[in-house]
């Protein structure tokens, strides 16, 4: 090489495509170690599960097996990217800051929300929890109307628990609205 023409330097170790300097450990990072926790626990939550099969040979377990496995392989996958420098890019079309900090605030009013759902379900039973999630839900969110964020959450609460407990046969906790429905 001539000594006029200048050679770019390789960027430094951990160093992102966009030229700021990164660790390994990202959100993208964490959401890979989610997914795969989350196929874990899936599965081992599964081989409790004690029922005969069909007549087909597939019992209650073959789906949630299937699922878990698929969730695990793609945690690892992900993480195995996120490791060699992947990075998750909003799409073109969406109007997203990918350099905005997170709204910590909402995350944990919704994983609250959530788990508030999780405590008085069996309590409260199904119409009336989920009409209170879907409320809860709306309002952490930002929704303006309210009232209308009410009445939605209550139609919800009914017609899932009418499609599952008359349509599907599925058993859903009553709470204090048993024999009402």
């Amino acid at each position: 090489m001539s000594p006029d023409i200048p050679v770019p330097e390789a960027p430094a170790t951990g160093a992102a495509p966009d030229g700021e300097r990164r660790g390994w450990w990202r959100p993208e990072l964490a959401l890979a170690l989610v997914v795969l926790g989350l196929g874990v626990f899936v599965i081992v939550g599964t081989l409790d599960v004690a029922a005969a099969a069909s007549q087909l040979g597939i019992g209650p377990r073959f789906f949630p097996i299937l699922v878990g496995g698929a969730m695990i392989v793609v945690g690892v996958f992900y993480v195995v990217d996120v490791l060699r420098g992947g990075r998750g890019d909003p799409e073109e079309s969406e109007d997203v800051d990918a350099d905005a900090p997170a709204d910590w605030r909402s995350v944990a009013l919704v994983s609250g929300i959530f788990l508030a759902f999780t405590a008085v379900l069996n309590v409260v039973g199904w119409i009336i929890g989920a009409s209170l999630l879907f409320f809860g839900l709306s309002v952490a969110l930002g929704a303006e109307r309210k009232v209308r964020a009410a009445v939605v959450g209550v139609i919800i609460g009914i017609v899932t628990y009418l499609l599952f407990v008359k349509g599907l046969g599925v058993t859903l906790p009553d709470g204090p609205l048993q024999g009402v429905i």
